[in-house]
């Protein structure tokens, strides 16, 4: 894999061939993965990766384009990649007119965080989790390993984050996968388990609940009508709330040109319920803490707090435009290592403080149906159940939900967990990610489901 000196040696000779006029920026994206893929719990594909990317931005006076090349870790090699890239980017200069909004950092501070938790080897791994599914279809992804980010630039700063995390994302399913009659067809129970250090306890702890969820599912399911019910989401559920809401919602751009979904608690006074409080949290995410103008993010950056909106996230491109300081945020203004703060409610006993009502495990397919009153619509699906006196009963038919942040996590919330589940982005195009959540499951007095 790419190291920190490799990276320096690449980049300085690299700027030994520009002119007085250009400085050039360089971010490396690299990754040391393995891959495990299961059905019926059985391992269907293994593999590891080892890739690195650099992107080269090169800027002459308000000028600047950009490009990107896949590292092989031969220096000799790699070095002609780089003179061929830069080259092209000279080349494109010429026809280019200057960027009203262009911002790189001119006077960062080098910095080097290198942070390797608790992962286990991807046998030992695959070795706890088929024991815990024995007897079960279990269908899944593991994945697991290193993650660097890099930055470097012509004028001497140097940045380096090196963290490791695991990701296993599976589902018990109740009949065999292949084969599914139409009496259990889709009936399933979703879960994950990521973050910087495995623990076998906190591992088999979440599998047992699955176990519940899957045998609670063999019961015949219920048809509920549309209607308010009273709801408990599980952390799952909060992250697709939250992970919408961040489209859009955070940046100061969208602030600006009046297209956040939030826009009526910056300009209407509404807020959520006052034990939500939401923060970009750099300090303890799996993201870097600098971005790709060199800019460094600051180890958090208080979204919400106590219920009302109380700062944005503000791009380079942003801070130029609308004359503000940028707080390191990418170029899409969304977070990065999102967290909610827990509340003051025993998870264990979410079942019981939920009495009669809604358990849901997770969201699908959300989206906006009131973008302006930040009203969200979606499915349940994975785990829906009817409880009653704080017991399981049955599972519930997939059910469509209209309501507004403002309710749900707003004058209806009656509580927030105590503990806060670390969700990691499963998602691997290109390269896996590094975006992550940090949040807790919540009680709602009346979510509104109208299919």
């Amino acid at each position: 894999m790419i190291d920190q000196s490799y990276f320096d040696a690449l980049v300085n000779r690299s700027c030994e061939r520009l002119s007085a006029n250009e400085t050039l920026l360089c971010t490396l994206d690299a990754e040391s993965t393995d891959f495990i893929r299961l059905n019926h719990a059985v391992v269907r594909q293994a593999g590891s990766i080892d890739q690195a990317n650099i992107g080269l931005q090169l800027i002459a006076g308000q000028t600047s384009t950009n490009a990107s090349t896949s590292l092989t870790g031969v220096l000799a090699d790699d070095e002609a990649r780089m003179t061929l890239v830069l080259e092209t980017l000279r080349g494109q200069l010429t026809h280019l007119g200057p960027d009203p909004h262009l911002l790189f950092c001119t006077d960062g501070l080098s910095s080097e965080h290198v942070a390797h938790g608790a992962v286990p080897a991807s046998g030992d791994a695959l070795g706890s989790i088929q024991a815990a599914a024995a007897g079960r279809d279990l269908v899944g992804v593991y994945a697991a390993g290193r993650k660097v980010s890099g930055f470097a630039n012509s004028l001497g700063q140097r940045n380096w984050f090196e963290t490791s995390t695991f990701n296993f994302d599976w589902t018990f399913y109740l009949g065999d996968s292949a084969v599914r009659d139409s009496a259990v067809r889709d009936k399933a129970a979703k879960n994950g388990y990521a973050g910087f250090d495995w623990n076998e306890t906190e591992f088999l702890s979440k599998v047992a609940t699955s176990n519940t969820h899957l045998n609670a599912l063999a019961r015949p399911s219920i048809a509920q009508p549309p209607n308010e019910y009273r709801t408990y989401l599980a952390p799952a559920a909060v992250r697709e709330l939250v992970d919408l809401v961040s489209w859009g919602g955070f940046g100061m751009h969208s602030h600006q040109t009046k297209q956040t979904p939030l826009l009526r608690m910056v300009e209407a006074d509404a807020s959520l319920a006052p034990q939500v409080s939401l923060r970009e949290d750099t300090r303890n995410g799996a993201a870097p803490n600098f971005q790709e103008q060199g800019f460094a993010r600051p180890d958090e950056v208080v979204l919400i707090e106590a219920g009302r909106y109380r700062d944005t996230l503000v791009s380079p491109r942003s801070a130029k435009e609308f004359n503000a300081a940028t707080n390191g945020a990418s170029a899409d203004e969304e977070p990065q290592s999102l967290a909610i703060d827990p509340g003051s409610a025993d998870t264990k006993t979410a079942l019981e403080r939920l009495g009669t009502g809604l358990y849901v495990g997770n969201l699908w397919y959300t989206n906006f149906s009131d973008r302006p009153a930040c009203r969200v619509t979606g499915m349940t699906r994975f785990a829906t159940f009817w409880v009653e006196d704080g017991e399981l009963v049955a599972p519930v038919d997939v059910l469509r939900f209209d309501d507004s942040i403002y309710n749900m996590l707003g004058t209806r919330l009656i509580e927030l967990d105590d503990t806060a589940e670390v969700i990691l982005d499963a998602s691997s195009y290109e390269h896996r990610s590094n975006a992550s959540v940090r949040v807790p499951g919540a009680l709602v007095d009346g979510m509104r489901f109208t299919l």
